[in-house]
C-alpha cells in the first residue's frame, strides 16, 4: 500500500523547490550565490547572495495563492528580527564578508493562473 505524502512533506518538497527556483532567478539577475539555508540556533536565512560588492540576506515566500496575504506582508518584525540576529552570526562566522555592505531582501513568489512563477523582489525591504 502506497502512502500519500503528509502536507508536512508536501510543503518541504514544495519550499526546497521554490528556494531553489528563486536561487536560479537571482542568479539570472546578475546575483552570485554565497550560501543557501544557512542556519543557526537565532534563525535561518533562505539566501545569502552577492549583488557587485553588496550581501543580500533573502527571505523567500511562496503563497500558492492571496487569499491570506501574500509572502511580502507575511515577513512580520518577528521574522525580521531573527533574520537579523541570524545575519549577525553569519558575520561573525564569515569574517571574509564583515566588510561588506549588506541589505535585507524579500523575494515573493506566486503561481499565476497558468501555473507560471511569478516574482516580486524587494531590495531593502527592511533595514539592520
Amino acid at each position: 500500500m502506497t502512502r500519500k505524502p503528509s502536507n508536512k512533506t508536501t510543503n518541504i518538497t514544495t519550499g526546497a523547490f521554490i528556494e531553489h527556483e528563486a536561487m536560479v532567478w537571482l542568479q539570472q539577475q546578475g546575483l552570485q550565490l554565497v550560501t543557501k539555508n544557512y542556519y543557526c540556533k537565532m534563525g535561518e536565512i533562505d539566501l545569502i547572495m552577492l549583488d557587485q560588492q553588496q550581501l543580500a540576506f533573502i527571505e523567500v515566500r511562496y503563497r500558492k495563492n492571496s487569499s491570506f496575504g501574500g509572502g511580502l506582508e507575511s515577513v512580520d518584525w518577528r521574522k525580521q528580527n531573527k533574520l537579523r540576529k541570524a545575519a549577525a552570526h553569519f558575520l561573525i562566522k564569515y569574517a571574509q564578508y564583515a566588510n561588506f555592505s549588506c541589505r535585507f531582501d524579500v523575494l515573493g513568489v506566486q503561481p499565476d493562473s497558468n501555473a507560471t512563477l511569478r516574482w516580486s523582489w524587494i531590495k531593502h525591504a527592511f533595514s539592520d
